[in-house]
């Protein structure tokens, strides 16, 4: 089987190997275990060197043709991304051709392009991941809201499975809910909450993109403020971007430097190691689909105190197995403070995280995408 991918995630090409974003690519491989020859459609970057958080792609058969980047999120953008759209819509629609299962990866200004140009190849197999958040009645970007209208019309989209985070109501047969997956069953061991208590030193973490959208401010503030509640409160940070500057600024102007760590992207044994030493994962993000931060700190009973977004409430059973709060620093700590003086219903709500989140390990996410590939082809024989 010819499978192709068509993404926006940009790609790197260092020594013979294409490389990408860590945890993408490695939900990736997961896909091409099962298929002869990949071909990965998504712009590329000049860029020779590789971050921690890179991994490369593993298969014996695979190419990447190269689309240059573009956006529409200016006039200015548009005009450029006008000149460009012969030569996308050309390779997309090549690649198209000669693939016999389509994988777009939404939503994306390539997620976009692919989910028009597939309408035009009704007979082929496709899928589509749809990362973002899937909810109808949340806040959209036009595009966005493109793809999602585009992908669950079924006059327009055929032979497709739109895979989606979340149960959602009334949706088209071909929108199917799904998850991801971080960890083997060979990875599920016995472990005890951490120790708890006013006397204890109270352990956060942030695990993500240092941006805007996932507000790491706020979980800076929120340790700041638990100190000044007397409490002996520590915050390791794990991740880069643009606010790292505005956390570094605001350690310095708080004298936090012993309390805040900021370690910038680490590889995945590094992560896994700061959840299990962490009480509270402080994740006070805008817009997620599925936050893999949230299951994986729930794997490794760190107790998710985050916002209400996509299909996050359902994943924590709307508070039963973490925290869902608003971007308020005062509500946030005083939740924690409440957990720290109910020793209790900590220990209860992360074995109940724990519980439910060692139930989506690799080997199932595996036969679920064997089912995504394999099923469509049989029932079309």
């Amino acid at each position: 089987m010819h499978f192709l991918v068509v993404g926006h995630v940009l790609h790197k090409q260092i020594g013979g190997k294409i490389f990408a974003y860590g945890p993408y690519v490695r939900e990736m491989n997961l896909w091409f275990q099962h298929v002869d020859q990949v071909t990965v459609l998504a712009p590329v970057t000049k860029t020779a060197a590789t971050d921690p958080i890179d991994l490369a792609y593993e298969h014996p058969n695979l190419s990447l043709v190269q689309v240059p980047e573009f956006t529409v999120l200016s006039p200015g953008a548009m005009m450029k991304t006008a000149s460009k759209f012969p030569e996308l819509w050309s390779k997309t629609w090549k690649a198209m051709k000669a693939a016999d299962h389509i994988h777009l990866r939404c939503p994306g200004n390539m997620g976009l392009l692919g989910a028009m140009v597939q309408t035009f190849f009704p007979v082929k197999i496709k899928s589509a991941k749809y990362a973002g958040n899937w909810d109808r009645k949340s806040t959209q970007p036009s595009t966005y809201r493109m793809q999602q209208n585009i992908l669950s019309n079924t006059n327009f989209t055929k032979n497709m499975q739109v895979l989606v985070y979340g149960d959602w109501p009334n949706e088209s047969k071909n929108i199917r809910p799904f998850f991801t997956a971080s960890y083997s069953e060979n990875q599920i061991i016995p472990i005890e909450p951490l120790l708890i208590g006013n006397d204890q030193e109270i352990r956060l973490l942030f695990a993500g993109g240092l941006n805007s959208g996932k507000q790491p401010m706020v979980s800076a503030q929120v340790c700041a403020a638990l100190i000044s509640r007397g409490l002996d409160c520590h915050l390791e940070f794990y991740g880069e971007g643009p606010e790292r500057k505005n956390l570094e600024e605001y350690i310095a102007e708080q004298g936090l430097q012993n309390n805040i760590v900021l370690h910038g992207n680490v590889d995945s044994v590094e992560l896994q190691q700061a959840y299990q030493n962490a009480h509270f994962l402080i994740f006070i993000s805008q817009s997620e689909g599925w936050p893999k931060v949230v299951a994986e700190a729930m794997f490794w009973a760190c107790l998710p105190i985050t916002t209400a977004v996509s299909c996050v409430p359902q994943m924590l059973d709307f508070g039963e197995r973490g925290e869902l709060v608003q971007a308020d620093v005062s509500e946030i700590s005083d939740r924690i403070s409440s957990l720290i003086n109910d020793v209790k219903l900590y220990e209860t709500k992360v074995q109940k995280a724990m519980n439910w989140s060692r139930q989506f390990t690799l080997e199932k996410f595996q036969e679920e995408i064997k089912s995504v590939i394999f099923d469509r082809q049989v029932s079309r024989n």
